[in-house]
């Protein structure tokens, strides 16, 4: 039977488990029946209550690094890998959700390593992908990183890792759009940082600053290998903003196939409806996302 679902990964802090909490709210509108795969053996307060499948049952960090006698990075890198060996476990669990035709959202950790250097994660995807459950993975990164040129582009280049490494329907997310300027305005407008441009034009930003003229040449290098493969984009969200949730679901459900796949009880809802048909958001453009949630500045983007 086929299944649908998200892999939600992401660094720390950029609200991967606060996004599972909220799409499985907004689904749950939509008349899907939505279960969450809590996957992060170190998250103990889950904000959606008790998951469907929790990591915990088999391993935790905690007690792997007591026993084991190791950090935090290197008892997740442990907790993963028990999890590839005891993958059985996982597809044991998943197996009930299936047949009862449930949408699934893994909520991952955010130690980036575990998706660009290691190969758990991808050996876990793909057993999973051969059962036949479409995955798309989204990948969340803060929006304030756009106001800091050397953070965004770092988060380009890991964005970019991770979807050759995982080989899925990648959505890339920049989230807490409202957020964004917290930290200082942009240097450019949000489409910029959407579409992913120029990125030389960062690379003057980095420049007046003392300690990034070490690293220009890496820089330009890094900047140079996102271009060239020409795949790295984002979509914008805000959690709590009905609008924004539905544009990024139906980017979503078209990446991993949920739209052409299963149509949505038109009686749950409206929206539900809108969403199955295929209906374009374009009143939700970039340009429209900018002037919702950010301050006008008629200096921004020159």
């Amino acid at each position: 039977m086929t299944a649908f679902g998200q892999i939600v990964i992401g660094p720390p802090g950029s609200g991967k488990t606060t996004y599972c909490a909220g799409m499985k709210e907004f689904l749950s509108k939509l008349g899907r029946k939505v279960a969450i795969i809590n996957l992060d053996p170190a998250n103990d307060h889950l904000p959606y209550g008790p998951a469907e499948v929790d990591i915990s049952e088999l391993i935790t960090l905690e007690d792997t690094m007591e026993h084991l006698k190791l950090g935090p990075n290197g008892g997740l890198v442990y907790c993963f890998e028990y999890l590839e060996k005891n993958v059985e476990w996982l597809e044991s669990r998943l197996q009930l959700l299936i047949q009862n035709r449930f949408y699934l959202l893994f909520d991952f950790p955010g130690q980036v390593e575990l998706f660009t250097h290691y190969t758990c994660v991808q050996t876990m995807i793909e057993r999973l992908t051969k059962k036949d459950i479409r995955l798309c993975a989204v990948h969340l990164v803060d929006s304030h990183y756009c106001s800091d040129p050397g953070k965004f582009i770092a988060a380009t280049m890991t964005s970019l890792l991770t979807m050759l490494r995982l080989e899925l329907p990648h959505v890339n997310v920049l989230s807490k759009v409202d957020l964004a300027e917290q930290f200082g305005k942009l240097a450019f407008n949000l489409d910029f940082y959407t579409e992913v441009m120029d990125l030389t034009y960062l690379l003057d930003n980095l420049s007046d600053d003392p300690f990034f003229k070490k690293y220009k040449k890496l820089n330009e290098a890094i900047c140079g290998i996102v271009q060239d493969y020409s795949l790295v984009s984002f979509q914008t969200l805000n959690i709590q903003d009905k609008e924004s949730m539905s544009r990024l679901t139906k980017v979503i459900d078209q990446a991993n196939g949920f739209s052409f796949g299963e149509i949505t009880d038109p009686n749950s809802s409206s929206l539900a409806s809108f969403l199955s048909s295929g209906a374009n958001f374009d009143m939700l453009q970039t340009s429209q996302v900018q002037e919702r949630f950010m301050e006008d500045d008629e200096n921004n983007g020159e």
